[in-house]
């Protein structure tokens, strides 16, 4: 067992709604180059900052999208995850959604401006790495056509002109991120194809584990 390498890869995957980033989630958790062959299922983690963890009804809010008075309990939780990764530096980190996706939100519907650089120096150093998820702006409505098979709140998807607004928002802030980008077409590219295509960004360029 002294031979083996560990796998620790710590994947943020970001994007509006409709770039199917939770589907590519749970596919990178089980794929065998990026978190090993798997005879039996168990928990490597997927987190989110999409849980609406701050209100005690559905679809309320959380750590992307909580109001004014609730800014100083998302700081610390986005303080308490990283200081948590930390802790537990050699494991595998999947992450649907996390600051590129707050400070998206809040500069649109809130008027308030984020600067996470303290949380990407430190994510930086852990080897954490961004995958942004895009689809062309034509392709919207054929992928909300899936979603909709599945969705448990459809209203959310009536405006695919928001979704547009968003990603180019997100992009932005994407293009100006510390951490280490690969941009993945979701328009062009099956979910199973996309996980290929990131295990083969991770292999080349070091993403897969921790040197120290």
């Amino acid at each position: 067992m002294g031979n083996v390498v560990k796998l620790t890869p710590k994947i943020i995957l970001e994007g509006t709604r409709l770039t199917f980033k939770t589907e590519l989630a749970f596919t990178l958790n089980e794929h065998p180059r990026i978190v090993g062959p798997r005879k039996y299922r168990y928990h490597s983690p997927i987190i989110s900052a999409e849980w609406c963890a701050f209100t005690n009804f559905p679809w309320g809010r959380g750590l992307i999208n909580f109001n004014d008075d609730e800014e100083s309990m998302a700081l610390e939780t986005y303080a308490t995850w990283i200081r948590l990764f930390e802790l537990q530096r050699y494991y595998s980190w999947i992450i649907d959604r996390f600051h590129v996706s707050t400070i998206a939100y809040q500069k649109i519907y809130r008027d308030r401006h984020y600067d996470f650089t303290w949380l990407e120096e430190r994510l930086k150093q852990l080897n954490f790495r961004l995958i942004y998820c895009y689809r062309s702006a034509e392709s919207f409505a054929q992928a909300r056509e899936e979603r909709l098979k599945v969705s448990g709140n459809p209203k959310q998807y009536d405006d695919l002109s928001i979704f547009i607004k968003e990603q180019k928002i997100i992009e932005d802030i994407i293009d100006h991120s510390l951490l280490p980008v690969f941009k993945m077409d979701m328009s062009t590219h099956s979910v199973s194809n996309a996980a290929d295509a990131i295990a083969d960004w991770l292999e080349a360029t070091g993403g897969l584990y921790l040197n120290f």
